[in-house]
């Protein structure tokens, strides 16, 4: 499915802080981006997600790295090696600014890699930008 069908733009957000979940829920609404949210708060939960669904899969997911159960590198990596799955862009939503962090994440397959930013204005100003270039700018297969 291109983001150019009828259907919403879907986004999943795997993040175990339900503050930065909904602060960028808020920051996509707040913007227009007329994206369907859908959240998860650890990456087990993400993965049981998307193998239960598998015909609803999300346009792009925001993974932040550290949660409980499954961390974000782990689900980056299951995500990346399932036939099914790994199409589906992900993007790195991280409070880490580690070198390590950034290069193991594109080793991984990760599509970028976006430390959260200090303040709500800086937030949602990303959040207005991934919008603008996942929903309006990209292509994406299906």
């Amino acid at each position: 499915m291109t983001n150019n069908s009828a259907s919403p733009f879907k986004i999943l957000i795997a993040d175990d802080d339900t503050d930065d979940v909904q602060i960028t829920k808020d920051c996509f609404i707040e913007n227009k981006m007329g994206v369907q949210i859908k959240e998860v708060y650890d990456g087990q939960i993400l993965m049981e997600h998307l193998k239960a669904d598998t015909k609803n899969l999300p346009h792009l997911i925001l993974l932040d790295l550290n949660m409980p159960r499954k961390g974000g590198f782990e689900a980056l990596e299951e995500i990346k090696s399932s036939e099914t799955l790994r199409k589906i862009p992900v993007v790195i939503f991280s409070t880490s600014n580690a070198q390590k962090d950034i290069e193991k994440a594109y080793d991984l397959g990760a599509s970028c890699f976006i430390s959260k930013p200090n303040n709500l204005e800086e937030w949602c100003d990303k959040m207005n930008k991934i919008g603008k270039f996942w929903v309006e700018c990209v292509r994406l297969p299906g």
